[in-house]
């Protein structure tokens, strides 16, 4: 063995104990909950109407922002439930969430001027997981136009490493997870009422980076359910409609 071998040796642990590798995530068990998906949309389609007769709606307009990589069907479930509650929920009109792009805030923004364009009044950004950072960075955007934002497992509070999913962001929006290719302060609260909806089941995002800090949102609701239920269970879409009362008159 070469004599400088355990010196590169050393390098390399140390690099890694470091890096990426040392930073907490969710375990392993509740990321292969996830794949309980598909029969949490067929609960929310077999109580579709109990849902709707729960959630009280105002006819508030919504704009529903995907996860990253969801195509923008992924929010149908939880959009018809809030329409048939009384809401106006509307996609964002971009299809796939393939990550964010220099012109993202300008997109959406131009999305929420159509919402707007009957009432003039402000539009409700509900986002799943990176739809939710979206969400949230639109906010501070355009405070103005927006009348709350409801994150569902979104990680705006510590290490954007802390997930399985920032390797797969990097490697399909090309850039690097804590630099998207906007003005970005990931842990500052918007300038409008902020309510963070977070699981201790997600499996994908540690549950205190979506849940977040006092004073890096409003109002924080533990959901019981996985990252993938968010937009597709019973217990997250009530979680939504528990939000959008809280949010009543804003």
């Amino acid at each position: 063995m070469p004599p400088y071998a355990d010196a590169i040796a050393s390098f390399w642990r140390d690099r890694l104990a470091a890096g990426p590798r040392a930073v907490e995530r969710p375990s392993f068990p509740h990321l292969i909950g996830n794949v309980a998906v598909p029969f949490d949309f067929a609960r929310t389609r077999a109580q579709a109407k109990a849902l709707s007769a729960s959630i009280r709606g105002d006819g508030r307009q919504l704009l529903l922002i995907p996860g990253f990589l969801a195509p923008e069907q992924r929010m149908e479930p939880l959009r018809a439930v809030l329409n048939a509650a009384g809401f106006e929920a509307y996609g964002w009109g971009m299809g796939r969430n393939l990550g964010p792009r220099i012109d993202s805030m300008e997109q959406i923004d131009r999305r929420v001027d159509e919402i707007r364009q009957r009432s003039g009044a402000p539009v409700t950004l509900v986002g799943w997981s990176l739809g939710g950072l979206f969400a949230r960075e639109y906010a501070k955007f355009a405070p103005e136009k927006v009348g709350g934002v409801i994150s569902m497992g979104s990680p705006f509070s510590g290490d954007p490493r802390a997930n399985h999913a920032w390797r797969l962001y990097q490697l399909v929006s090309g850039f690097p997870v804590d630099q998207p290719p906007f003005p970005c302060k990931r842990e500052e609260k918007p300038p409008v009422p902020t309510i963070a909806l977070w699981s201790r089941r997600d499996g994908v995002i540690l549950p205190a980076c979506a849940k977040g800090r006092p004073g890096e949102r409003d109002e924080a609701i533990e959901v019981d359910c996985t990252h993938m239920g968010f937009a597709a269970a019973p217990e997250g879409i009530l979680a939504v409609g528990k939000a959008l009362e809280m949010m009543a008159g804003h």
